[in-house]
């Protein structure tokens, strides 16, 4: 992931996430069992403001969470939200790197990538994989989700999330297109509203994404040595075999 990916866009994307994160709640919970606290660190890569730590956390209790986040604006909401709770500050690193080159422990607990893979060329993706493989602790779950369309197409634009703050709505939308082999360029648009929906400001921003099926990211995780099922919203649980 380019760390400039959301140097626009990234004030936006914590209150756009809200709902998103609340539906994939219960199939995480669900793929974090096994999770191996005591062996080692949980990483989250590409964390962004930090509503997977908050989650992973919850889940586990006694953690240590390792937030790996490219995004300087992603961080800075992170780390706005440790600086909040003392509690979470004691057990959450913040490490400013992209997944495929973030130092990882030798020894994880697991590992958790929602809603960050399609910014992984496939060289890239199975590089992860294995680096992964090889720190996982016995049992130790990898989750990781898989985001439409699987295959590259054009998409018209569309709006997709509106939320209102005071007297302003938010409003989130996006269009994509074909950009190269298995690869997306995402055109997305950022507009608050007034009381009377008149424009107050307009953000776009745009990056390119690289679409994968979950029956891809089983067949890649399979590949790699582990075992993995997909659960409910394409997401993909993975335990060394």
């Amino acid at each position: 992931m380019n760390s400039d990916d959301y140097h626009e866009s990234g004030e936006f994307l914590d209150l756009f996430s809200l709902d998103a994160w609340q539906a994939l709640r219960d199939p995480v919970r669900a793929a974090l069992e096994g999770a191996a606290p005591q062996a080692g660190s949980i990483v989250d890569l590409g964390a962004g403001s930090g509503l997977s730590s908050l989650l992973i956390a919850e889940v586990l209790p006694d953690a240590r969470i390792v937030a790996v986040e490219p995004s300087a604006v992603q961080r800075a909401a992170l780390l706005c939200r440790l600086g909040a709770d003392p509690g979470l500050r004691e057990r959450v690193t913040v490490v400013a790197a992209g997944a495929q080159d973030a130092p990882l422990p030798d020894r994880i607990g697991g590992a958790l990538a929602m809603n960050m893979i399609g910014h992984l060329a496939p060289d890239a993706r199975r590089e992860l994989w294995g680096r992964l493989r090889d720190r996982l602790a016995d049992g130790a779950p990898l989750v990781v989700n898989a985001q439409p369309p699987a295959v590259p197409m054009e998409i018209p634009e569309a709006e997709f999330v509106r939320v209102r703050v005071g007297t302003h709505t938010y409003v989130g939308s996006g269009a994509a297109e074909p950009d190269g082999p298995g690869a997306l360029r995402w055109r997305m648009r950022y507009r608050v509203l007034d009381h009377s929906d008149q424009l107050v400001r307009e953000v776009t921003a745009a990056y390119r994404w690289f679409v994968v099926s979950p029956e891809a990211i089983v067949a890649e995780l399979t590949e790699a040595g582990l075992h993995a099922v997909t659960g409910p919203l394409d997401v993909v649980r993975a335990v060394v075999r």
